[in-house]
């Protein structure tokens, strides 16, 4: 592919909007209750069930009943990403192009707060799943918002995130991965980053009408199935400020940032939390991609290798650090 300006379009705009979001998501950590009092007491999140081995939080403005599910596991990673559907019909829709791809992998009822849910593994191994029906959030008498028209109380403390915005998976075929997002799930690649010699190395892709909510890096290790981050929007720039600060003060490994990426525009900082997990605080500002018919950006190497819009230099564990560790 070496037209760069007019790559393949990677979606067909009949079929789009089968998806509406994605939904929970798994995250996997060695230190259980650490991870959980890193998002409780400093990203503003609260924890609304557990079982045994896992910790169900949820983030102030999310309408479900619970945005992350923290398991314990012997190494740091992505557990399943749950997406939801845009209505029964939409899941219909997709179960069928899933099931033709080879990659469903049966249905599952007993997931905490979702109804059945499809289960399938995208082409490099991340476990995923879709649902329709779901549980939505009920506030008791400690987190009643004033405004009827948000989920929970608004918390204005730590981080104070607002909701999951997007996962960035690493992958050992992102050619193979972008085929599946546009041709399988009707997603639409909104910016990319390729080779000199034209193949995409890193990709975003979009649900809506969001700049991306799935990104997928070439993996330099070559493995499959790994995370590289999870990143949770704040509604200000100030509020990303603040949350440095925060980190600061509970010894929280910031890796990089506060900066503002060239890709999507987004304002970042890059954290570890307890279990060795890449999480980011991001704030996109009003970005939207409202043209049913937009054209992917690509951006080159040599494009690339001038760094962020503006701010320090990458450092280089973001290029090399993904989990599980390998």
């Amino acid at each position: 592919m070496n037209d760069l300006a007019a790559p393949r379009l990677t979606h067909d705009p009949e079929t789009r909007r089968d998806i509406a979001h994605v939904g929970p998501i798994e995250l996997y950590t060695p230190v259980l209750e650490q991870s959980r009092d890193f998002f409780v007491d400093l990203m503003a999140m609260r924890e609304v069930h557990r079982d045994e081995a896992s910790v169900y939080l949820h983030a102030w403005d999310d309408y479900q009943s619970y945005t992350v599910r923290l398991i314990e596991r012997e190494q740091a990673g992505i557990g399943r990403t749950y997406l939801r559907a845009a209505s029964p019909q939409a899941l219909e829709r997709l179960r069928e192009r899933i099931e033709a791809a080879g990659l469903a992998r049966g249905t599952d009822d007993s997931v905490h707060g979702l109804g059945e849910v499809l289960r399938f593994d995208d082409p490099d191994g991340h476990p995923m799943g879709l649902y329709w029906d779901v549980d939505w959030y009920e506030a008791d008498a400690t987190d009643t918002p004033a405004l009827k028209n948000q989920a929970a109380a608004f918390p204005g403390r730590g981080a104070n995130i607002r909701r999951l915005d997007h996962v960035n998976y690493l992958t050992g075929d992102v050619p193979e991965t972008a085929e599946f997002l546009g041709d399988v799930l009707g997603a639409r690649c909104t910016e990319r980053i390729v080779t000199d010699e034209g193949d995409p190395a890193a990709i975003w892709f979009n649900l809506g009408n969001k700049t991306y909510d799935l990104v997928y890096t070439q993996d330099w290790t070559g493995s499959h199935g790994r995370l590289h981050h999870v990143a949770f929007a704040t509604d200000t720039r100030e509020d990303i400020l603040r949350a440095a600060d925060v980190f600061l003060e509970a010894g929280v490994h910031i890796e990089t940032g506060p900066h503002k990426h060239a890709i999507q525009q987004t304002f970042f900082l890059y954290v570890w939390e307890p279990g060795g997990n890449r999480i980011e605080l991001c704030n996109a500002g009003a970005r939207v991609i409202l043209a049913p018919d937009w054209k992917t950006i690509s951006w080159t190497s040599a494009e690339r290798a001038k760094g962020q819009a503006w701010g320090l230099k990458t450092i280089d564990s973001f290029h090399t650090h993904g989990t599980p560790l390998v």
